[in-house]
């Protein structure tokens, strides 16, 4: 059985650069989308907060799969290169660098967890 990895992450876009961030997201180079999906990454969204604060999300079977092949690919080697500049506090490339977030809640887990403890407890 396979399990998904949902992985969030935290970047920092430079205040002064966030039109032309945008700018560079609508849209993401098709061959740049096409290296995302295959390297396993899906339901990928990217989510802008005040000041430059940036959220991606995405979901995958295999994390250091979808990284190594990302990390091998010359499509993802020229994106992140170009947007490197946007971002504040980054050494290296932004989609091996950005600050990882730790899941504390997810809905679909827990409800699951509860329908369990149901049928345990009629059982």
């Amino acid at each position: 059985m396979t399990t998904t990895t949902r992985v969030c992450f935290r970047l920092q876009v430079r205040p002064e650069m966030l039109a032309e961030y945008l700018t560079r997201h609508t849209p993401v180079w098709p061959e740049m989308l096409a290296e995302i999906a295959a390297a396993g990454r899906r339901n990928y969204s990217l989510f802008l907060g005040e000041g430059g604060m940036l959220v991606g999300y995405y979901e995958t079977d295999d994390d250091q799969a979808a990284q190594a092949y990302l990390a091998q690919s010359d499509v993802a080697t020229r994106w992140e290169a170009e947007m490197a500049p946007f971002f504040i506090g980054l050494e290296g490339r932004p989609d091996q660098a950005a600050s990882p977030l730790t899941e504390v809640f997810n809905l679909a887990e827990q409800l699951s967890a509860v329908a369990s403890d149901k049928e345990s407890s009629a059982s």
